[in-house]
């Protein structure tokens, strides 16, 4: 919790983008168990904006999000996600092998488990699909070493894309486990490598969700000196 304390500004600007008052959105968060997914879930869980579902594969997982007061759907990436996602009105989708993984487990879960829960989005007629990606991805032959898992991240990319849905997709740098300072550079190309906090990542996916934010569009993230409510903003533009 002592990371939101960096990002009270953000928070209050979620506020201000809030246009349906009577109704908090329903975000279902694939990948809640992870490092990222649960920051993701925290600041979810801390606005007035969105009502968090972590999607959880086992039953002890669910009590760690209980104690959070944070409701649970069942799914598995390997398996038929359909009902997982039915009655949400947005997904962020932050699971992934993390590349470290055989060949077959990442394909299962950042390729093809990620196309299954855009087709299931597609068909609960969800407004709008975040896709935690990562950097490298437009160009998988480029790292030798993480061309199977950013062949995947690729192929989940441009599915997404081509899906009909409204999506943004974030391509971060190497994530690390500094505390965010809500400072980054954003671009549909960067042009250069680096680290980004996985705290600043999990703000830019929820700043995503807003309908007017960054709406069909991919970029690049890595730390850098502008605050991330403007950085989104002039990405936005």
């Amino acid at each position: 919790m002592l990371f939101l304390q960096q990002y009270s500004e953000l928070q209050e600007f979620m506020v201000i983008l809030k246009f349906n008052k009577n109704k908090m959105e329903r975000v279902l968060v694939v990948g809640a168990t992870g490092s990222t997914g649960k920051r993701v879930i925290e600041i979810l869980n801390n606005s007035s904006t969105f009502e968090p579902y972590a999607m959880i594969r086992k039953e002890d997982q669910r009590q760690m999000f209980e104690d959070m007061d944070v409701e649970t759907v069942m799914g598995d990436l390997e398996k038929d996600v359909t009902e997982t996602v039915q009655g949400m009105d947005k997904v962020i989708f932050a699971a992934g092998s993390g590349g470290k993984t055989g060949e077959e487990k990442t394909i299962a879960v950042d390729q093809e488990g990620a196309i299954k829960i855009v087709e299931a989005a597609k068909k609960a007629k969800v407004k709008k699909f975040i896709m935690l990606s990562s950097m490298g991805a437009d160009n998988p032959s480029s790292n030798k070493d993480l061309k199977i898992y950013l062949e995947a991240k690729h192929k989940a990319d441009e599915h997404l894309k081509n899906s009909g849905l409204s999506y943004t997709i974030v391509r971060p740098g190497a994530l690390t486990d500094d505390l965010g300072l809500a400072k980054v550079q954003l671009a549909e190309k960067l042009g250069e490598s680096g680290e980004i906090s996985r705290d600043d990542v999990a703000f830019l996916l929820v700043m995503s969700l807003a309908d007017p934010l960054v709406k069909n569009k991919t970029f690049e993230a890595l730390e850098g000196k502008e605050s991330i409510k403007n950085a989104i903003i002039e990405l936005s533009r």
